[in-house]
């Protein structure tokens, strides 16, 4: 049983991503206590909660604020993530943080982007995209987002686009190579600019087949995998380097879930060690300790891929 005195951390979600962040705490000394959707309140006794089911989530992190209770959300809904956000002023007022969008995309492509950014004097655009699914809920949200509206912000204002249009290729690190991508409803470039307000143009794809784009405004016609199999992200910043252009490509080749995971368990130990101030943040942002989440993700074994131009 868990000691009373330590601090406790609490997740909801009994799927995959859940899972991973479970066994990732497990690994360095954590024993979190994990519950079903419905048995939310049995955790307002924890000091910091991962959100790790399917969205919404935007309740019940503000159902955790006013216990206290700090928060990490693993939500890539945009309309769920932009509500949470809103929470600013409640957070700050209940003294404690929450960590929006602490995933894959967004999430570990908001730690990435900070750290290609050393290699820059300045970054002016950042162009994402994401290859496969962490589980069911992350597999149904994905169906989704392929049609509703894309958010894309370019040269300093915000810009709205048709789902699953823009098609481009996308090469991801191996053994996933070369997919079709294309704009999708996702939270990534509003939580890009909150990171970087320098930017001016910052685009998020997600790979998808041709079958995908033309029943996504349909029920999905087949029962989701239990886990995604193979997951890859791609994270593309430009800038200047020595006062010429330049691009930087990083990556991973991992499935969704157990990146998502990793993410968020790290994230929960930020918050937990109290490095992070009140309020609603993400990844990627000055108020959080970046670096030494991302050094935790890949500790935890997530490989970064660095693309290497001829």
């Amino acid at each position: 049983m868990n000691n009373p005195a330590e601090p406790q951390i609490g997740i909801i979600g009994t799927g995959v991503t859940s899972s991973r962040a479970a066994s990732v705490l497990h690994t360095l000394g954590h024993t979190p206590r994990v519950e079903k959707l419905g048995s939310a309140s049995t955790l307002f006794d924890c000091d910091v909660v991962i959100l790790a089911h399917g969205a919404p989530h935007d309740a019940l992190t503000s159902a955790f604020v006013a216990q206290g209770v700090a928060v990490v959300s693993t939500s890539d809904n945009l309309t769920d993530v932009l509500a949470i956000l809103d929470g600013q002023d409640k957070a700050v007022a209940r003294g404690v943080p929450v960590v929006a969008g602490a995933a894959c995309l967004p999430g570990l492509s908001g730690l990435l982007v900070t750290h290609v950014s050393r290699a820059f004097e300045s970054i002016d655009e950042v162009h994402n995209a994401v290859h496969g699914t962490g589980g069911p809920m992350c597999a149904v949200q994905h169906h989704d987002s392929l049609a509703g509206t894309s958010i894309g912000w370019h040269d300093g204002e915000w810009l709205q686009r048709p789902a699953g249009s823009g098609r481009e290729l996308c090469w991801f690190p191996d053994p996933i190579g070369a997919r079709d991508c294309y704009r999708f409803a996702s939270p990534e470039p509003v939580l890009l600019q909150r990171a970087q307000p320098g930017l001016q143009r910052i685009t998020s794809r997600v790979s998808a087949t041709r079958r995908d784009r033309l029943t996504s405004r349909l029920p999905m016609l087949r029962k989701p995998h239990a886990e995604g199999l193979e997951g890859g992200l791609r994270v593309e910043v430009r800038g200047l380097r020595d006062g010429r252009r330049h691009v930087e490509i990083v990556g991973v080749a991992d499935r969704v879930a157990t990146v998502a995971g990793a993410v968020a368990a790290h994230t929960a130990l930020a918050l937990l060690n109290g490095t992070v101030i009140p309020g609603v943040h993400n990844l990627g942002e000055a108020t959080m300790p970046n670096a030494d989440i991302l050094d935790g993700v890949t500790s935890s074994g997530v490989t970064l891929h660095q693309f290497i131009g001829r």
